[in-house]
């Protein structure tokens, strides 16, 4: 699914880290990792609502 992204190293992450806090700065990067917090829950969460209702709709059948 990711195939186009490659492997990331921990060399590959510090670098992204470091980039992160020079656009961000380290005041703003709390709120930016809450931010993203709550969009991956309600990701999930819509994810989940979405399975729900299809296995209704396949026991309905």
């Amino acid at each position: 699914m990711f195939g186009f992204i490659g492997n990331f190293g921990p060399w590959e992450l510090g670098l992204i880290l470091v980039i992160v806090l020079v656009i961000f700065g380290p005041g703003k990067l709390p709120k930016v990792g809450e931010s993203l917090g709550k969009a991956m829950q309600s990701f999930k969460k819509a994810k989940e609502g979405d399975e729900e209702e299809i296995e209704v709709k396949e026991n309905k059948k």
